[in-house]
């Protein structure tokens, strides 16, 4: 095996963009049209890459797990919170602002436009 990248299932490409481009930075690399809208992107920050597909996209695609009920969660480890916090400023869906775990990491927890449940993590440096 040589990757693994998250396929998020959405409404709407076009919301999820809102997200993951213009508030967190990704670049959109590959674009797919399903009829009027986008059916699929793939998105890319420094070394993460994530794939975004309509519902109805998928459902042209592979229709017998284009109803199901996906949702997911991610968590991306960053090593600072502070540029996290500042371009998710005004962010409607921040389920947790801050915290830190019994591990002593920093967390933020927030949902993406799908409801899919997002935690950046800093985690201390290991000495």
């Amino acid at each position: 095996m040589k990757k693994l990248t998250a396929n998020l299932i959405v409404d709407s490409v076009e919301d999820g963009l809102r997200f993951w481009v213009d508030q967190l930075g990704f670049t959109k690399t590959v674009e797919v049209p399903h009829e009027d809208k986008l059916g699929f992107v793939i998105l890319h920050r420094d070394s993460l890459e994530l794939m975004l597909q309509s519902r109805a996209s998928l459902k042209g695609d592979v229709p017998a797990v284009a109803d199901g009920p996906f949702r997911s969660a991610l968590y991306v480890e960053v090593a600072d919170l502070a540029p996290i916090r500042k371009a998710l400023e005004g962010w409607p869906a921040v389920v947790v602002a801050d915290r830190t775990t019994f591990y002593g990491a920093r967390e933020m927890i927030v949902k993406d436009p799908a409801g899919n449940v997002v935690t950046f993590g800093a985690h201390p440096r290991q000495t």
